[in-house]
């Protein structure tokens, strides 16, 4: 038997292009999409600022999860794609503002680029939700 799988949108204008969600829960497991930190009119907000797009794309991951019956205190994981590592300690600032206290496991890697130039951050992240909600 399989699981009912939940998924909640988040509008930007490549989740019907490449046909992907911003979040899928499956029972107690929930995947959040890489997030950059794309407004709501699919335009970047902060170009080039690794602090202020970490804390965006964070806020659209923390909507997501709410959407789908959980919040960040459930994150267990996450993945940060950085452009450049010298945006380390800013995006490392922002993800410790988040996340201090929940502490969850995290991998960041440097990659070449992402979708668009203005965009120097992208996140996944994995929730397990462990209550009733």
């Amino acid at each position: 038997m399989s699981q009912q799988r939940r998924r909640v949108y988040s509008g930007t204008p490549w989740e019907p292009k490449v046909a992907y969600c911003r979040a899928s829960r499956a029972g107690n497991f929930i995947a959040v999409s890489g997030t950059v930190a794309a407004g709501d009119d699919g335009k970047p907000v902060a170009p080039g600022d690794a602090y202020a797009q970490t804390l965006f794309a964070l806020r659209k991951i923390e909507k997501a999860l709410e959407g789908l019956g959980s919040c960040l205190a459930d994150v267990v994981r996450t993945r940060v794609f950085l452009v450049d590592f010298v945006d380390f300690d800013e995006f490392a600032r922002a993800h410790r503002e988040v996340f201090a206290g929940i502490d969850p496991a995290a991998t960041a890697v440097q990659v070449s680029a992402l979708v668009a130039p203005q965009y120097v951050v992208e996140i996944e992240a994995d929730a397990v939700v462990t209550d009733d909600r």
